[in-house]
């Protein structure tokens, strides 16, 4: 069925952020996968560094939600489009967008990397000063 690996990551996305559960994310990672975001001087690697990594998402943000514009997939390569609302662990409201690539092996996660605007993003953290973080989140309280 077309899309299905992009819909299972999203879900399992989604309980990561509703839930705090990040084995369902990290069990569709390989062994040998590299895992990663334009913030990030560094390459987490396997199922050990794709648990670091999502622990240490979820651990940035407070309430978190992310949304799904676009899913594309195509052969063993899938991009998805999204934007990010919620709050900082701080409290401050923060909305971030992006485009996060993803490369299977299979029905794992091989490579996972997420482009989005990291200046912006840490102003919001650290300050509640980022250009978004005016914008009443629209996050279910």
């Amino acid at each position: 069925m077309a899309m299905e690996r992009a819909q299972r990551f999203v879900d399992a996305l989604t309980r990561l952020e509703e839930t705090g559960d990040v084995e369902g994310l990290v069990s569709l990672f390989s062994d040998d996968a590299q895992v990663s975001n334009v913030a990030s001087s560094r390459v987490f690697s396997g199922q050990d560094g794709a648990r670091q990594f999502w622990t240490e998402y979820k651990g940035t943000l407070g309430k978190v939600k992310s949304t799904f514009r676009n899913m594309i997939e195509a052969g063993d390569r899938v991009a998805l489009e999204w934007e990010t609302q919620g709050t900082s662990n701080s409290g401050a409201a923060i909305a971030y967008e992006g485009v996060s690539i993803i490369e299977w092996d299979g029905d794992r996660v091989r490579r996972f990397y997420a482009y989005f605007d990291p200046h912006a993003l840490g102003q919001e953290l650290a300050h509640g000063t980022g250009p978004r973080s005016q914008v009443p989140s629209t996050t279910p309280a």
